[in-house]
């Protein structure tokens, strides 16, 4: 029984685990179960309605910060993960992308950015979780909070294009990863401090974001080794 299990490890499974670690690195495959533990933690909570107590605690503090000045500043930084702005910038790297030869990546991303809609919709209405609702919002949302759609949207729409930027600028790309884990984290941060999230929501989009983006990446690497 001991060798057939063996046989079958070195056979079957450790080939595909070493390709994966080879792909995306220890530290992303150890990211990546480290995620999927938060997410089965805070989906759990969330489908037994538990209320997270810091939730409501840190919308409050960050609520103390409001002033008209940042009230414009979030409602910019926001605007760069709403549907309108997404679809524009996708738009724009598609052709991009397309014009420049890079069908393969172009694929990848129409891939990635169909998926993450589809995960965003689809788990918003398996949740069912409402918006909070401590103050007067200067926006209006109708559809569900949890994940947020701009935190998952955001991650895997600027993360694969700063991916392509650095794959194909390698010289600038820690610069194009600081910039982009900036504003990633500031189009997050504008949801909380405009009433909109709460934070398990934001750490829920960015969770499944990144899991999907290294699974749209991992796939567009293993078409390239197999290139």
């Amino acid at each position: 029984m001991l060798r057939q299990t063996s046989n079958f490890w070195l056979r079957h499974i450790h080939p595909r685990l070493a390709l994966l670690i080879a792909t995306i690195g220890i530290v992303g495959l150890a990211s990546c179960l480290l995620i999927l533990f938060v997410l089965a933690r805070l989906a759990e909570e969330v489908l037994e309605r538990d209320a997270f107590r810091f939730d409501t605690t840190f919308l409050l503090w960050i609520h103390q910060f409001a002033n008209p000045k940042l009230d414009n500043l979030m409602l910019f930084i926001t605007n760069l993960g709403n549907p309108s702005t997404v679809v524009l910038v996708a738009s724009i790297t598609i052709l991009l992308l397309w014009w420049r030869r890079y069908q393969e990546e172009a694929k990848s991303f129409i891939f990635a950015c169909l998926g993450g809609l589809i995960l965003n919709t689809g788990l918003k209405l398996f949740f069912s979780k409402p918006r909070p609702e401590l103050w007067h919002r200067l926006i209006s949302e109708k559809s569900f909070s949890f994940p947020s759609g701009h935190a998952l949207g955001s991650m895997v729409l600027y993360g694969f294009i700063a991916y392509e930027l650095a794959i194909h600028y390698p010289n600038f790309a820690k610069v194009i990863y600081s910039l982009t884990v900036i504003l990633i984290a500031a189009i997050g941060i504008s949801r909380l401090y405009l009433g909109v999230h709460w934070p398990t929501d934001i750490i829920a989009g960015y969770g499944v974001g990144f899991l999907w983006l290294m699974i749209c990446i991992t796939m567009l690497k293993l078409q390239r080794l197999r290139r």
